[in-house]
């Protein structure tokens, strides 16, 4: 059949268009193919990017919740006569320390005041500090980070994170120290943050953890609206923290 209808008719040609229509053909099943071996790596970095904006968005928010308590620390004030921290320790024991701009210094536990002499109130990792040191602690994070970093033993450099923490409430120090060393500890990697909890009171807060030389981990759980560190916690004693500022009512 295809003999005869060649004998009559001829040879068959291909339309104006039939040359451009199979090329066409051809090369969309090339694209296809490099496009379906195109898509699987791009798929994977798709998803490698997704599980890595997930995996940092935890240290991200944390570090974001320490730089606005760092600028909530501040504006806070530092004017006052004493320098006064009411804590309660393991739920139980309420204690409550005084401190002048000169260094003198009382503690009060069960509603007997006491003189502190023969040392300075305040410390860091087992070495005395007077008002004036920490009064003269830089404002700057990195300059702040060196000047602790330096001040602790050989050895144990462990300590920094919880020495920094230690100048947030512990000590009185000027609102640009509060702000660098809440700085300092945004940009610790050992600093994790835990999300949102609640102290012993039912304050609501921003809870952040860091190792001990002792293998244990501490929690604070802070306010960083008002800058304020609510709670302490290592695994062997809590600390309550009701009071850590300024004040001019003085010990009765």
């Amino acid at each position: 059949m295809d003999e005869l209808i060649r004998e009559l008719y001829g040879k068959p040609r291909p339309g104006p268009h039939d040359h451009a229509r199979v090329w066409w053909r051809v090369t969309a099943r090339r694209r296809r193919r490099r496009l379906s071996w195109a898509v699987i790596p791009a798929t994977a970095a798709a998803l490698a990017l997704i599980l890595l904006i997930l995996r940092d968005q935890p240290m991200e928010t944390g570090r974001q919740i320490l730089l606005t308590a760092a600028t909530s620390a501040a504006s806070a004030t530092s004017q006052g006569t004493y320098w006064h921290v009411r804590k309660v320790y393991d739920g139980v024991r309420e204690t409550e320390l005084w401190v002048t701009r000169q260094g003198r210094a009382w503690t009060a536990e069960q509603g007997r005041v006491t003189r502190v002499t023969g040392r300075s109130p305040f410390s860091m990792a087992g070495r005395d500090l007077t008002f004036a040191e920490i009064q003269a602690l830089p404002s700057d994070a990195a300059e702040l980070r060196e000047r602790v970093a330096a001040m602790l033993p050989a050895g144990s450099q462990s300590l920094l994170a919880d020495a920094l923490g230690g100048l947030l409430w512990t000590k009185p120090s000027p609102p640009g120290v509060r702000a660098a060393a809440y700085r300092a500890l945004a940009d610790l990697p050992e600093v994790r943050y835990l999300g949102t909890a609640t102290d012993d009171r039912g304050r609501a807060g921003e809870a952040f953890s860091f190792g001990l030389p002792s293998g244990v981990r501490r929690t604070l759980i802070i306010d960083p609206g008002t800058s304020q560190v609510l709670s302490s916690e290592d695994g062997t004693r809590s600390e309550l923290v009701l009071v850590a500022g300024w004040t001019d009512e003085g010990p009765r």
